[in-house]
């Protein structure tokens, strides 16, 4: 079995867009922005043999306000810019009661399963609360980018960190400077 690192994709992977404290997703291809550092992260990541999965709730597909297309256009440039292969995706909302939306740890046992990972072996990083009590339930070390949103907090344990970077720096005990 190999070790993975789940990644939450807004947020995490690229820029959010905070709108009254709660951070928003970019809806077109074109308002995606790769947080730096996060190049650097993956690439230490890749190098060290660990198995890259980004698990994202996309809830404004349930809402009418953005087309699986665009979800799924936004998913595929950063698979290709990043050299990450997989992605999985919830598109529902709270009210539709899904194992696949997080805080709920469906997406991260999929994507065990699928992959071949343990999760005792493996870290998730992510930027709200639902992140890091999925990767919680699904057994992974979790790192919250505290982005001190207007919302619930997470519930110990994680590790407070900055950025991606200082995630993965912390994970692999390497100092990674971006590039």
């Amino acid at each position: 079995m190999s070790k993975g690192v789940f990644l939450d994709r807004d947020g995490v992977v690229n820029k959010t867009f905070v709108v009254n404290g709660l951070p928003k997703p970019p809806r077109t291809i074109r308002e995606v922005e790769i947080l730096p550092g996060v190049q650097r992260a993956i690439s230490t990541l890749r190098q060290l043999n660990f198995e890259i999965v980004i698990v994202t709730n996309q809830p404004d597909v349930a809402r009418g306000l953005v087309t699986v297309e665009s979800v799924a256009e936004i998913n595929d440039y950063l698979k290709l810019e990043l050299g990450i292969a997989h992605v999985y995706t919830c598109f529902h909302d709270d009210t539709d009661e899904c194992n696949c939306r997080k805080p709920q740890p469906g997406l991260i046992l999929r994507a065990a399963k699928d992959l071949a990972i343990d999760l005792s072996a493996s870290s998730l990083v992510g930027d709200r609360w639902r992140d890091i009590s999925a990767g919680q339930a699904a057994g992974c070390e979790t790192y919250f980018i505290d982005y001190s949103y207007s919302e619930k907090r997470p519930q110990k344990p994680y590790t407070t960190v900055s950025s991606l970077l200082e995630a993965i720096e912390i994970l692999t005990g390497e100092h990674l400077a971006p590039r």
